[in-house]
């Protein structure tokens, strides 16, 4: 085995331009992550042709190759050994920072500061449909027993699990930037703190009028930020630029007393007093935007995000879309968006098994099946790099299958309770009640059934195999 892994590694050597062409090769959970000096000696056909090689492209400075789990590991072993110079993600990521229009740094950045969130953020989905779940009268009923029969301690319990992400969200986003932007991560989690201090009027209670501002200077409207993304990102972002400029001005001696308290100072002042108030009108332009587009009649929001997200994806700059369903989450507790980018992801897994189930080809057909399970479970890339994007039909074909998918869970305004898990594992953010759980099943199977059928009709032939070797 080691020997064979070896070979692949040695023959995707070549493909890239041989040693002399890689800066640094770095690894990830499924792909190999090469920076190449000069990507026009890149032998692209040549790479995908490479033997449990699921798929190769090349993005904002990386040559990444798709090998899968633990698979990426073994081939990564024998790179270096064969004398590559290996980097950790880290490093690359600086590297890549530079790469790309100015744009797609800003949306890798985006990324960088929200994808560490979403775990948790996930987490509180699932509790929250979980919580939809047992205490559904129907299923309450099978254990005899009724909504009214819960005891006031056992929904107190349901409201930590599901409500303590979302009232302390800006801690999470200012500790995050912090980070990322170079600043000590836990001043950024206490300036997140002081935004959703309990003695500052709570930001949903005044949404409701339950509770006044706080008024300052007369004019100045001052409120918790429970909820808010855009603030706290900014305070973040501001803070850490801030915290780092001090520390190169104050003294050695002092540092440890003056840096943080004059950086939670002044911006904990800043951000109450203007980052706030100007930002969560910002924050608020954008999100009726959205909610817009999402409440388009007759189905079309689910035809435009259902059709178009895995273009985005393409493109990378897919993370902006976290910003949106964090707010909307945060907003409401529920997530339109999901189902229909869960069209998209289905519909791309639905052309990758009509693929593997009509080619001929042994090495196509492993390559094909491994990716379109991939896609049931969320992760489209092997998909659509490996196998529908290299033929180009079965991806157009999986873009109507996601528009048809989007547009049945537009018209039934079918929300999740969560974000970031779709399809399969998907289906977990929908067990609040029974009905939404079925319109989500459906949704996934208009997907995937309508890219399977028009790929395997019109989208894919052997013949395009030799295409697009001759190519």
């Amino acid at each position: 085995m080691s020997e064979e892994n070896k070979q692949i590694a040695q023959e995707l050597i070549d493909a890239v331009g041989g040693l002399e062409n890689i800066s640094s090769v770095a690894h990830c959970a499924t792909r190999l992550r090469i920076m190449v000096k000069d990507k026009e000696k890149i032998d692209q056909n040549r790479a995908e042709d490479i033997d449990k090689v699921k798929g190769a492209y090349y993005n904002a400075g990386q040559y990444q190759v798709i090998f899968g789990t633990g698979t990426v590991n073994r081939i990564y072993e024998q790179f270096i050994a064969l004398g590559a110079p290996e980097s950790t993600k880290s490093e690359q990521k600086e590297e890549t920072k530079k790469q790309g229009n100015k744009f797609q740094q800003i949306i890798r950045t985006f990324g960088d500061i929200f994808v560490p969130i979403i775990p948790v953020l996930v987490a509180t989905g699932l509790f929250m449909g979980l919580r939809g779940l047992v205490t559904q009268e129907e299923i309450l009923a099978l254990f005899g027993t009724s909504p009214d029969a819960l005891s006031d301690n056992f929904m107190l319990y349901t409201q930590v699990l599901t409500d303590t992400a979302f009232a302390f969200l800006p801690a999470l986003v200012a500790w995050s930037a912090f980070r990322v932007f170079g600043g000590s991560p836990v001043i950024g989690i206490v300036l997140g703190l002081m935004l959703v201090n309990p003695e500052l009027p709570n930001a949903y209670a005044v949404g409701e009028g339950e509770a006044d501002p706080l008024m300052f200077l007369g004019f100045i409207p001052v409120v918790g930020y429970q909820g808010s993304v855009l603030p706290a990102f900014i305070a973040g972002f501001l803070g850490a630029k801030l915290e780092k400029w001090l520390r190169q001005r104050v003294a050695e001696s002092l540092d440890l007393i003056l840096t943080p308290f004059l950086t939670l100072l002044i911006m904990i002042t800043g951000a109450l007093l203007v980052i706030g108030p100007i930002f969560s009108a910002v924050e608020a332009a954008i999100m009726a935007g959205t909610t817009f587009v999402l409440q388009l009649p007759f189905g079309l929001s689910g035809l435009l995000v259902g059709g178009l997200h895995q273009v985005i994806v393409i493109t990378g700059v897919h993370h902006i879309f976290n910003l949106f369903e964090i707010q909307l989450l945060a907003d409401d507790g529920m997530n339109p968006f999901n189902a229909l980018i869960t069209a998209g992801i289905a519909a791309q897994g639905g052309a990758a098994l009509a693929v593997a189930l009509k080619t001929r080809s042994k090495k196509l057909k492993a390559l094909a099946f491994p990716s379109s399970i991939s896609a049931f479970l969320g992760i489209t890339e092997p998909a659509i790099f490996g196998v529908n994007l290299r033929y180009i039909k079965p991806f157009a074909m999986a873009l109507i299958g996601g528009a048809a998918g989007g547009f049945f869970a537009a018209l039934f305004n079918l929300e999740a309770s969560g974000m970031a898990i779709t399809v399969i594992p998907g289906s977990l953010l929908y067990v609040y009640d029974f009905v939404p759980l079925m319109l989500y099943v459906i949704t996934n199977v208009i997907a995937l059934g309508t890219a399977f059928v028009l790929t395997w009709m019109f989208g894919f032939s052997d013949k395009m195999l030799e295409e697009v070797k001759t190519e």
